[in-house]
């Protein structure tokens, strides 16, 4: 995207739109940029279609859109496969259809035959007889110490996933020669016509034979039993934002299992758990932890050493007779969220000598006779 503008601010709505709202708001756009119907700034107009389009994508999708508000573009990165969106990532084109009709025009056609090999209009333009099934999802669990959460913290992750076969290429073949589907005739599919006293219906059902490939494995690979994958161990790195809280997750597209003789990948799923910290505990993103001070500096005052979730050192400065158990805030030394930043909050403890010298006894007992 060239621009990190709010998606809210590009479709023009309000934060808390309703679906239907965001929904017309594109619709107006949509039509507006249509980079056909601006021949005079038809690249202006294609980028333009594009930002409202990824705007529209993460906004109407309701798990992208609690992403984005809760970590902004930045939590994002692992929904758009390399970070930016393409249309490839554009799940909506039945929109655009009931948008536009079948009035697409050129910038559409070059958009649906670059990845679909089909146009907008329903007219398929070439068929492949290849289908491939996407991979499955991966899930795990990625523990995480609060002062990771409170920083952000760029993970290596070890996986077990199925890879291309290297002894085929993630073909399945030993030769990589396949056969069309005696059954389908490569389709993929198989159509039975129906006459009812309604008239002719045709419905189309996956080809039994083939499973919906279009074509039949010959001389199937030893190694990988003709599927073209295998399991492997993998690592890779996730970048985890600051502020995420225990039991949510994130998705990074296309890090999941490769799918049968070269199918698309299937996503990873990351789901965050919070470690215990004996020092600190969060509320949101607040963060409190407790200070011992001695007698003295309850009396007198004076300055004690705090340190934050992040590890670092401050200096609070205490009054003149402050009570056990007094609890102080230092502003926004919390958890950071998103543009959000929470609370550091301090439970001052008077620390009681367990061993009193005879010094000290001498000094507490005459405390003591003055009244104190």
């Amino acid at each position: 995207m060239a621009t990190e503008r709010d998606y809210y601010e590009i479709l023009g709505v309000p934060r808390n739109a309703s679906q239907d709202e965001i929904k017309k708001a594109y619709r107006r756009l949509a039509i507006k940029y249509h980079p056909d119907r601006n021949p005079n700034n038809k690249e202006e107009a294609e980028r333009k279609f594009k930002e409202i389009s990824e705007a529209y994508e993460v906004l109407s999708d309701p798990e992208k859109r609690k992403i984005y508000d809760r970590y902004g573009r930045e939590g994002l990165n692992g929904v758009f496969k390399n970070g930016d969106f393409s249309w490839q990532n554009f799940s909506h084109f039945d929109d655009l259809r009931d948008i536009f009709g079948d009035n697409f025009g050129s910038f559409f056609e070059d958009i649906f035959d670059s990845f679909f090999g089909t146009s907008p209009r329903g007219s398929t333009r070439y068929r492949t007889q290849h289908t491939y099934s996407r991979g499955e999802d991966i899930k795990i669990i990625v523990p995480l110490t609060l002062k990771e959460i409170a920083e952000g913290v760029r993970k290596r992750v070890r996986l077990k996933r199925y890879e291309i076969c290297d002894a085929c290429g993630g073909k399945g073949s030993k030769t990589g020669r396949v056969e069309k589907c005696p059954t389908c005739g490569g389709t993929g599919v198989i159509r039975h016509v129906k006459r009812t006293f309604f008239g002719q219906f045709v419905q189309e059902t996956v080809c039994p034979t083939c499973g919906g490939k279009g074509f039949i494995i010959k001389d199937a690979c030893p190694v990988c039993k003709g599927t073209g994958r295998v399991k492997k161990d993998v690592e890779i790195e996730i970048n985890i934002p600051p502020g995420m809280r225990d039991g949510e997750y994130l998705v990074i597209r296309g890090e999941g299992h490769i799918g049968e003789r070269g199918g698309a990948r299937g996503d990873l799923y990351v789901f965050i758990r919070e470690e215990r910290d004996p020092r600190f505990k969060r509320e949101g993103e607040d963060i409190y932890t407790e200070v011992d001070i001695p007698f003295s500096t309850a009396v007198l005052g004076g300055e004690v050493q705090v340190e934050t979730v992040t590890g670092e050192k401050l200096k609070l400065k205490l009054k003149p007779g402050i009570q056990s158990g007094t609890v102080l805030k230092i502003p926004r030394k919390g958890i950071r969220r998103q543009n959000h930043r929470g609370d550091l909050y301090v439970k001052i403890n008077l620390k009681t000598p367990q061993k009193p010298s005879k010094e000290m006894k001498k000094l507490f007992e005459k405390l003591r006779e003055l009244g104190s």
